[in-house]
């Protein structure tokens, strides 16, 4: 795994020895995700630099060094990922007249698109990716990313020159950058969050989408089109839309246990794939469903233990450390587990700005960080489990959405709004104390779930909305109004829309799964997972989300991922062939920490300092009233509103981290915002302090 990061000059009278220095300032930004070595390349007549940060995981010798020269002589690539088809590859390629110096997959790509061309090329990639490749006969860059987005890829145009990279860090410290706060960005923050592609926090600055590529020329870019050029549009490759809709449309016409065959068939053909490393790799192991399976088809394919890893919590509602020792035990892994306090955990909320690069609000980024820390210590790749629930109907949302919407139509306008009425007539945390008291002598099963009132609220804001989309817009949303707080500024719309409904779709989960896997997964699940894992220096591997494994998912009917009151029912039937079923039969627990409880605990001073009003005066980004009321709402027990203060919070600490980090290069273009009224409603400016 590597970082990546350059630019392309709309002129060509740029100075070697400067420009250097500024490809080796970008690259030390992003030295984390590549502690082995770096290399820079320029081309001044071009006006093009690449540079280059590398995690040597296959051939470790100088051969594999970035940026690489094809054969031919004619690309330079400066790449960040794994191409885990690169063996069959390399011998199709050398069958065709190629010839290799190394063993790296990094050549293999180059080899492919000299071969081929560049769309061909990415057809037929397997792996996660994000490159820069720069055409030297054409006079044309390239940037392209994997199909899921499991690895991230930043650009935009500053004065005129294209700035790009794996993290925003590193564009930040090219002399052209200026670093103006999208407001609207900040709404879909409050929102999901997280920023959805193509969005970042900066205005003009974009996330590459998945599945996608753009080429630009130095021409395009002093046109004044820039990124309004045919060329500077990303092109998709490869579309979870169209993959959707083409299984739909072809479903799955054998039995249910010849789909567990094709399933377990194809997710092991992956796992083998993905265990291809020239350093020591290992697996994250929360005992569920997802990983216990990725686990248990390691171990049909390596000769020695499997090395799991495993963070427990000192809170059992919150502690998964048990049911992955049972499974580890069963699997025979060379098992390692730590139990962290909340203390462990605070601790690493100071460090959450920078890892992130950008406000980030999932608060399951702790123990993902903790337990990619502690993998980091004995391996160097680590493969999980993440997809399982995109992809086979995991999360619980789909059960209750697909029943609430069912049962909804049988009600009446009043009577749902009265239903509302009644649900919300107390507050959350007063029913929280009430279950829990009757908890204590009633056997229901149902009052000892957690956060029941939290939970009624929700089906109460339910029975309020009209249609699907914005049912589903409710229960991922942290703010279900953003505006409340960020008077003026427009949401921008993203893949959660209503005309964006998929062709065939035959139940409500179907649509729910795409939404998924075209917003959260690629936002969320995997910015959490690559962000943490590369701050430690490790390189984690995802299975599931093998295009191929995506390709067939689609292909098995609803009825075969939701089914017998149970979902992901066909990826438990694979884990079952290996597991016993009571090591994995449980309710699902998720991954995260108590952030309602430590905001009125350890952390109330650290969000006091962070949402006092006169301070949200000054940025003039958030309506001070509006957030003070709920914080005050929150410490006092009228509301639990840990979720949602949480994105706020993190705005403000990254806002804050942004200020005290900001270097030489950077502070002319980081000056002024504590002049909020003289702004535009769309952008703010960070302050240098």
């Amino acid at each position: 795994m590597c970082g990546i990061a350059g630019f392309l000059e709309s002129g060509s009278d740029s100075g070697g020895a400067q420009w250097g220095e500024v490809l080796e300032a970008m690259a030390a930004a992003v030295q984390h995700r590549g502690q082995d070595s770096g290399g820079v390349w320029f081309d001044p007549e071009a006006g093009l630099g690449l540079a280059h940060r590398r995690l040597a995981i296959l051939d470790l010798t100088a051969a594999g060094a970035q940026p690489m020269l094809s054969g031919s002589g004619r690309y330079c690539l400066a790449f960040n990922g794994e191409i885990y088809n690169f063996r069959a590859l390399t011998k199709e390629l050398r069958a065709a007249g190629q010839h290799f110096r190394g063993g790296s997959d990094t050549e293999v790509v180059l080899a492919a698109v000299d071969a081929w061309g560049l769309e061909k090329a990415l057809s037929r990639l397997s792996g996660m990716f994000a490159f820069a490749l720069w055409d030297r006969q054409a006079r044309r860059l390239y940037l392209a990313r994997d199909r899921l987005g499991e690895k991230p890829l930043y650009y935009g145009i500053c004065s005129g020159t294209l700035v790009f990279g794996s993290e925003l860090k590193a564009l930040r410290m090219h002399p052209a950058w200026s670093g103006r706060i999208c407001r609207a960005a900040v709404a879909l923050l409050l929102r999901y969050g997280y920023i959805p592609a193509p969005h970042t926090i900066y205005q003009g600055i974009y996330k590459l989408p998945p599945g996608s590529w753009l080429g630009l020329t130095a021409a395009e870019l002093g046109s004044g089109e820039g990124l309004a050029a045919p060329g500077g549009r990303p092109r998709p490759y490869w579309s979870v839309r169209e993959v959707a809709e083409a299984g739909l449309a072809d479903p799955w016409s054998g039995s249910p246990m010849e789909a567990v065959d094709a399933l377990e068939q194809q997710l092991s053909a992956t796992v083998q794939e993905q265990m291809v490393a020239d350093v020591p790799l290992g697996a994250f192991l929360s005992g569920g469903i997802d990983s216990s399976t990725v686990v248990a088809l390691m171990r049909a394919h390596s000769r020695r233990p499997v090395r799991t890893f495993t963070i427990g919590f000192d809170r059992a509602s919150f502690d998964e450390a048990r049911h992955a020792q049972a499974v580890a035990r069963h699997l025979g892994t060379d098992h390692t587990e730590l139990y962290i306090s909340a203390q462990d955990a605070l601790d690493v909320i100071p460090r959450l700005p920078q890892i992130y690069d950008e406000p980030f609000a999932d608060p399951s980024q702790i123990p993902t960080f903790l337990i990619s820390q502690l993998a980091r210590r004995e391996v160097m790749v680590a493969l999980s489990g993440d997809g399982g629930d995109e992809l086979f109907a995991g999360y619980n949302r789909y059960v209750w959405t697909e029943r609430l919407w069912a049962h909804r139509g049988r009600l009446s306008p009043l009577q749902r709004r009265l239903a509302a009425a009644a649900l919300t007539a107390l507050p959350a945390p007063w029913l929280n104390r009430l279950f829990e008291q009757l908890a204590a002598w009633l056997p229901a099963q149902h009052l000892r779930q957690t956060n029941l009132g939290g939970k009624l609220h929700k089906l109460a804001a339910a029975l309020r909305v009209e249609g699907s989309t914005e049912l589903y817009r409710m229960l991922v949303s942290f703010w279900q109004d953003p505006g409340r707080v960020l008077p003026g500024v427009a949401e921008p719309e993203g893949e959660i829309r209503a005309d964006n409904t998929l062709a065939g779709a035959r139940r409500l989960i179907d649509q729910l799964m795409y939404w998924d896997l075209v917003g959260y997964l690629p936002g969320d699940n995997l910015v959490k997972v690559d962000r943490a894992s590369m701050a430690v220096g490790l390189e984690t591997r995802l299975p599931l989300l093998d295009h191929r494994v995506v390709e067939l998912a689609w292909r098995m009917p609803a009825d075969l991922k939701l089914r017998e009151g149970k979902t992901k029912w066909l990826l438990r039937q694979v884990a079952y062939r290996h597991i016993p079923r009571q090591l994995l039969e449980r309710p699902k627990m998720g991954f995260s920490v108590p952030v309602a409880h430590w905001l009125r605990g350890p952390l109330r001073e650290w969000g006091e300092a962070l949402l006092a009003p006169d301070r949200l005066a000054r940025q003039g980004l958030l309506a001070p009233k509006e957030v003070r009321a709920l914080w005050d709402a929150h410490q006092q027990g009228r509301s639990d509103a840990g979720l949602a203060l949480w994105p706020v919070l993190m705005l403000q600490a990254w806002y804050d981290e942004q200020r005290q980090r900001t270097s030489p290069v950077l502070a002319t273009a980081l000056a002024g915002l504590d002049r909020p009224q003289s702004l535009p409603s769309g952008a703010a400016v960070l302050p240098s302090g």
